[in-house]
């Protein structure tokens, strides 16, 4: 898939005479910067995006001095990463925009472009995968039977099967819940959900000196996947911005950048944005909160933590903050 190789020459490597100057070099930002390359994305950039980049930008470019200095081509592939709604497209954009006007070229790609499945049946297999795990857990328990089985259809047709709630009256539902969360937490973020290799192998290729990529494009109905090829010969950094940046299921990755928000700041996101239907639903929450854990048992790989409130903290601070 991956073809084309040409060496990009060592001078390219960011130095430190380099990264003194960009850091006396004030970047204006405008409305309409580039983004990623998620079909159909929107963006909004606001103020506290900006800042955040701003403040992140010159943390970057030193650990891009180090990395792109041992690779032969001057590359390096960097994650923003957090949980949903937090502002990775937008940070990743603007950290993208502020290398390309600094002379070092950058590309934006969306993660979100690999799942096996487009959105809606990945939605549809997250809610299978919960419900089949969590009947078998029902009878596992011994807690299958008419009765309790009604009421699960019940509350399943409502959209409310994983509420917590429920088992303050019904202390049977909590074997339904608990066998459903852990079937579930086996499917998200995990090469059951997402197609890691086809990831790893696309920046093994950026690193090894690919200067053509062909990249996936996912968009929301059937129609809408399709590949690109994109020109990378004149690029030095690879940007991807996706929740599962700092999986261990990725070995390529150079720097990852987590952005640290709690389930709820990122729920309070995702209803400002109003990207999809019922995201205060019961089952959306189940889901930022397996998320949060896998990215808080991340963590300490990320080579750089800003926080909420836009201050780079060390991991030590983020466990403090987040309390670990």
């Amino acid at each position: 898939m991956n073809t084309n190789y040409g060496k990009i020459s060592p001078k390219n490597a960011i130095t430190e005479e380099m990264i003194e100057k960009l850091a006396a070099t004030a970047i204006e930002i405008p409305s309409d910067i580039p983004h990623g390359d998620m079909p159909g994305d929107k963006i909004e950039i606001g103020e506290s995006h900006i800042a955040k980049a701003r403040t992140i930008f010159p943390v970057l470019l030193e650990e891009l001095a180090k990395v792109t200095s041992s690779n032969k081509y001057g590359r390096a592939v960097i994650t923003v990463c957090g949980g949903s709604g937090v502002g990775k497209s937008e940070i990743a954009s603007l950290l993208s925009y502020m290398l390309e006007k600094s002379g070092i070229g950058s590309y934006t790609m969306s993660g979100d472009n690999y799942p096996h499945r487009i959105p809606m049946y990945n939605d549809a297999e997250r809610l299978h995968v919960f419900r089949q795990s969590a009947i078998r857990g029902l009878v596992d328990a011994g807690n299958m039977n008419s009765d309790n089985f009604a009421k699960i259809q019940e509350w399943q047709a409502a959209g409310d099967d994983a509420n917590a709630e429920h088992a303050k009256e019904n202390a049977w539902f909590s074997s339904y819940l608990e066998a459903g969360k852990k079937g579930l937490n086996s499917y998200l973020g995990t090469p059951n959900e997402t197609d890691f290799e086809e990831v790893d192998s696309i920046l093994r290729a950026f690193k090894d000196g690919a200067d053509k990529l062909w990249l996936k494009r996912m968009g929301r109905d059937e129609t809408q996947l399709w590949y690109d090829e994109v020109d990378m010969k004149d690029k030095q950094v690879l940007i991807i911005e996706w929740t599962h940046g700092n999986t261990d299921y990725m070995k390529e990755v150079d720097i990852p950048v987590l952005l640290n928000s709690t389930p709820q700041e990122t729920l309070e996101h995702r209803r400002s944005r109003n990207r999809d239907g019922k995201v205060d639903s019961p089952f959306t929450m189940m889901v930022l909160e397996l998320e949060q854990n896998k990215l808080m048992d991340q963590a300490h790989k990320a080579k750089i933590i800003i926080s909420k409130a836009g201050e780079i903290i060390s991991y030590d601070e983020y466990k403090k903050l987040m309390g670990l």
